[in-house]
């Protein structure tokens, strides 16, 4: 008589992680994240810190403790108001300035502003806080690829944006800086594509001209290109 297969119950099955490496995810008000401004969360066994943790029962902390506290959660609630609206102008920069250089998709994406990048877009590793547990009320960096040859050349502009009052001043590596009134309308983003793309051309032709001049080897001439088509 052949003996009965066990079923696994659901209590057995190992869950399945579905989480993305590498892609920092900013900490919500009400997230129970770890706080990391040379600050962690106590942890007994070294879990990791942006895990879910179980609600604390209601506690007096006294009123000290708690106005510590009340001004760390308004600044936690602040510095995510401020990654979520430069995060917001920087997609809407990178598909806007797309359409408007050309009616070919994927000439422009969101990479980091350092080290190695591809075509594609990082989503929130493409931003300076990317990785840290608690967003940083400062301005804030991304890296902007945009394609200059026929053969996937792309060269990348690191992006610097910070809020003052209901404008946003964004500036171009060590160019221009261009500001952006909140909320954004239709055309404000015009000249801050026609600053981009006077950036990347006179990039270009400076170094040319320097060339065709004979000037060029007595100057540094950093660049920040890469092929990406094979």
């Amino acid at each position: 008589m052949s003996k009965k297969r066990k079923t696994p119950s659901p209590q057995s099955k190992t869950a399945k992680d579905e989480g993305i490496v590498g892609e920092a995810s900013p900490v919500t008000s009400d997230k129970k994240g770890a706080i990391r401004l040379d600050m962690a969360k106590t942890s007994p066994s070294d879990q990791a810190i942006d895990e879910a943790a179980a609600p604390l029962a209601h506690t007096d902390h006294g009123p000290r403790l708690q106005s510590l506290f009340n001004v760390a959660q308004a600044y936690g609630n602040r510095s995510f108001e401020n990654y979520a609206r430069i995060r917001s102008l920087a997609e809407t920069l990178r598909d806007g300035l797309c359409a408007w250089l050309s009616e070919e998709p994927d000439c422009v994406f969101l990479v980091p502003p350092e080290g190695r990048f591809s075509s594609k877009n990082y989503q929130s590793a493409a931003f300076s806080v990317a990785g840290k547990g608690y967003l940083p009320l400062q301005p804030i960096s991304f890296g902007l690829a945009v394609r200059v040859s026929e053969d996937s050349d792309f060269m990348r502009l690191k992006m610097s944006c910070r809020k003052e009052g209901a404008t946003m001043f964004v500036r171009i590596e060590n160019g221009a800086e261009v500001d952006i009134a909140q909320p954004i309308e239709d055309g404000a983003l015009i000249p801050l594509f026609q600053a981009i793309h006077t950036h990347i051309t006179d990039f270009f032709q400076d170094r040319i001209d320097d060339y065709d001049n004979g000037r060029y080897g007595t100057q540094d001439i950093g660049f920040d290109l890469q092929r990406m088509g094979g």
